[in-house]
């Protein structure tokens, strides 16, 4: 990664941006901002974006159509924005591939801490050394192979592309197998934040996790839900 990190703010509030930006920059960011979704996938296509800022509600393509478009080549933390605060909206955005939602009107440093967390994580687990083929750094448990260092994930032989926050539900589980993991404890060592509607988020990022791993389609599956309790890895 560059040594300047680059943030796209994508949204039609141009108040909004501005204060995001004015904010951002500060932190010692540079901002790139966007209107609408065609605009943002030009400043994607032509420029090293790390992390995205995505407003839900938007002309044209909505935030959650170009959540999806993102993901599917791009692993780069994403934001959500929204004046929704219902359960059903938190649900919609992560679902789509979204990595952290924030609920408008918002704090600013709280906003700003958010894209620090996400960023740090993903740094963490992209890094660029020739020595991340360190295999002592590598987790097998059953068909499932986890380098920590390359955040490569392999499951029966076959490479699957994770978020950073998918990755570390991946890891933690794998990193204790056996031991069950409740929604809240998942949500508070992933997260690294207290547990606020953790249920509803872990969820569903242990659902889109199942689904890149082909759960549905395996007899012998590898993350165990444990009814009423939470989520194991068996050995």
């Amino acid at each position: 990664m560059s040594e300047t990190t680059n943030v796209l703010v994508i949204d039609d509030e141009k108040e909004i941006a501005d204060l995001v930006e004015i904010y951002l920059v500060s932190d010692g960011y540079k901002v790139f901002k966007a209107n609408n979704a065609e605009e943002g996938f030009e400043v994607l296509e032509k420029n090293e974006i790390h992390l995205v800022l995505l407003d839900i509600m938007m002309p044209g393509m909505d935030g959650l159509e170009m959540c999806k478009k993102i993901r599917e080549t791009n692993n780069i933390p994403i934001i959500m924005l929204s004046a929704k605060s219902t359960d059903l909206d938190k649900i919609l955005g992560l679902g789509t591939g979204a990595d952290d939602y924030v609920t408008k009107p918002f704090n600013p440093l709280e906003l700003t801490a958010r894209v620090k967390s996400q960023l740090r994580r993903y740094t963490q687990l992209n890094p660029n050394s020739a020595a991340n083929e360190n295999a002592m750094n590598e987790i097998t448990i059953k068909g499932l192979i986890i380098n920590k260092d390359n955040h490569k994930v392999t499951v029966y032989g076959e490479e699957i592309r994770l978020t950073p926050i998918e990755f570390d539900i991946l890891y933690l589980l794998a990193s204790n197998p056996g031991k069950v993991f409740s929604t809240d404890e998942i949500f508070e060592k992933v997260w690294n934040e207290k547990v606020y509607e953790a249920n509803n988020t872990v969820m569903v990022h242990i659902r889109r996790l199942r689904g890149k791993m082909k759960e549905d389609s395996r007899q012998n599956k590898i993350i165990t839900t444990v009814w009423g309790v939470g989520y194991k890895i068996e050995k």
